[in-house]
């Protein structure tokens, strides 16, 4: 059997879970199948250095001393935001040699910084997307996916999503049953594939101001089903038609319609990710009515039939990434 070596790189300022998350889902893979991989962190110059919640890492050995590795994990922090440009240089030299590079969180900014994703697909903690794609205009950044695999690349959002995406790593090179028992260890869930959304509708809508909007904001999570058109609302909420819709979208950054739409479609992606219920019954649960009008909603938003969204969360193997 091959053993892939994985090599994380540290800084001072690094977060330490974007290093110990991912390297806790390759360590049990090589407790499980001994000589699977060989996991070493490692630094410019080897000497113990803080992370940015404070604690105290000493690397395996220095950057200078490291073979190219099979899969370089490069994790995201503080440390980051002004990196050593000796680090940068080191890796825009010797990352390219690694079969498979991996950033997790802002780490996307490192390899971006190097070089390393021009032309490509990349995606980091949504807070940080606006300023990767202002900092490196030759990424072309996707603030939704929780991880992008292009090529031998992988950038990854924040924390837990590196473990995602070392656990899609794991279950390509080792198959889905190890990776599976990774997952079940580690408390997360192995279904949760690339291309699903950092955070939910209501995290990436504002919170109105004021209690009616707030209270219409949660009665529509709670009620995807019902009658959502403004004129319901509008009543819901005390207010009329007209000053609801205004109201609404200066309050929350979207009009009511269209937070409608994504709370039903998150209602719906959910069900069909955690339950095995049909998808006629799924269309009128989510308020869609019909199979036909969710397939649309789905087709539109997400590029993909809910048939086909649901076969992506149980998935055999991703194309070869090494």
């Amino acid at each position: 059997m091959e053993q892939r070596d994985v090599l994380a790189v540290l800084f001072e300022g690094v977060q330490s879970l974007d290093v110990t998350g991912p390297l806790e889902a390759f360590s049990g893979a090589a407790l499980r199948v001994p000589g699977a991989y060989r996991v070493r962190t490692a630094s410019l110059d080897g000497a113990p250095l803080r992370t940015s919640s404070g604690l105290t890492v000493t690397p395996d050995l220095r950057l200078a001393d490291a073979e190219p590795p099979h899969t370089l994990l490069v994790p995201g922090g503080r440390g980051t935001r002004a990196p050593d440009p000796r680090l940068v240089e080191w890796l825009g030299l010797h990352a390219p040699r690694a079969r498979r590079k991996v950033a997790v969180c802002t780490g996307a900014f490192l390899l971006a910084a190097a070089g390393l994703l021009d032309g490509r697909r990349a995606t980091t903690h949504w807070t940080r997307c606006d300023a990767l794609a202002e900092m490196f205009p030759a990424v072309r950044v996707e603030p939704e996916p929780i991880y992008v695999r292009d090529g031998d690349v992988a950038t990854s959002a924040g924390v837990t999503a590196g473990i995602d995406l070392a656990l899609a790593l794991i279950e390509e090179d080792l198959g889905r049953d190890l990776a599976l028992d990774i997952a079940r260890h580690l408390v997360v869930f192995l279904r949760r594939p690339g291309n699903q959304t950092q955070f939910s509708a209501q995290l990436a809508a504002q919170t109105a101001d004021r209690r009616p909007l707030r209270d219409v904001q949660q009665w529509i999570t709670e009620n995807p089903a019902a009658d959502l058109s403004v004129e319901t609302l509008a009543g819901r909420a005390g207010l009329s038609p007209r000053h609801f819709a205004r109201a609404f979208r200066a309050e929350v950054g979207m009009t009511p319609g269209r937070y409608v739409d994504r709370v039903r479609l998150e209602a719906a992606r959910r069900l069909l990710e955690d339950t095995a219920d049909g998808i006629e019954g799924i269309s009128r649960r989510c308020g869609y009515g019909t199979p036909e009008a969710m397939r649309r909603a789905f087709s539109r938003t997400l590029g993909a039939a809910p048939a086909e969204y649901r076969r992506r969360f149980q998935p055999a193997s991703p194309p070869p990434f090494s």
